[in-house]
């Protein structure tokens, strides 16, 4: 899966740049709503806004912008009336595609994610022909460097109960279950380590390998996705080589 996991190291770096321009910072805040909504407004009780909270912390968003998405999200403040939704679909090669929505307009989401399909040659499917390809973990980026190495992260990880711990490119990755995610976050604490980032994300179980062709054709449709304002997250279960990744990326 190293091709899949370059990937989100590259999607976390561009992530940053979007930030920069302020162009994350609404849907940071309607992920927030929804998990507000949906757990209720404490991140200690509420696994998915604590994850919600650290994503958007990880890309400097302001700590106002997230306290009044949580008052937002919890009824305090008018403007939390949302919708979640999911699209499955495949994309170049038969890759699956998991895309999450947050909408205040579910027709509109739902017409521009099938143009979008449509348009990059892939198409979507019924609800629940590829969900199962997917399962939700908890990922943190760690920037490498002289003053953490492998071994001290290595004994954090198993400590904290995370499933392994490998190195993607300038970072270094811990994924661990659900439940394990705070445990994990607490542990880097207590060490001194700030993550990159950490969220809770989506994996493939398995992944389909994609030459030059069709990861052109693969990217630019999770590319074009991403693009929508109603779109959130999208997950796909491809496996690129890495220097066709670096190439692709550069050119984006």
């Amino acid at each position: 899966m190293s091709g899949h996991s370059k990937w989100h190291s590259i999607k976390h770096k561009k992530g940053k740049e979007d930030a920069r321009r302020g162009k994350l910072f609404g849907k940071l805040s309607q992920k927030i709503m929804v998990a507000a909504r949906e757990g209720g407004g404490n991140p200690d009780s509420n696994t998915a806004l604590a994850s919600a909270i650290e994503t958007a912390r990880g890309y400097s968003m302001p700590m106002d912008n997230i306290k009044r998405a949580i008052k937002k999200g919890t009824g305090e403040l008018a403007g939390g009336q949302l919708d979640q939704m999911s699209f499955e679909g495949y994309g170049a090669g038969g890759v699956a595609v998991l895309v999450e929505v947050v909408t205040d307009n579910r027709n509109r989401a739902s017409s521009e994610v099938r143009y979008v399909f449509n348009k990059a040659g892939g198409h979507l499917g019924e609800a629940g022909s590829v969900a199962w390809v997917f399962e939700k973990k908890g990922i943190f980026l760690i920037e490498k460097s002289p003053e953490h190495n492998e071994d001290e992260l290595l004994n954090i990880a198993l400590e904290a109960g995370a499933d392994d711990l490998k190195g993607e490119g300038d970072y270094w990755e811990i994924v661990c279950e659900v439940e394990q995610f705070r445990n994990v976050r607490e542990k880097l604490a207590e060490a001194g380590i700030e993550p990159e980032s950490s969220e809770l994300t989506m994996l493939p179980k398995n992944t389909v390998p994609l030459g030059k062709r069709d990861a052109r054709s693969m990217l630019r449709l999770i590319e074009a996705l991403e693009e929508l304002d109603d779109v959130h997250d999208v997950y796909a279960n491809f496996d690129i080589p890495d220097d066709i990744l670096q190439e692709e990326a550069s050119l984006s």
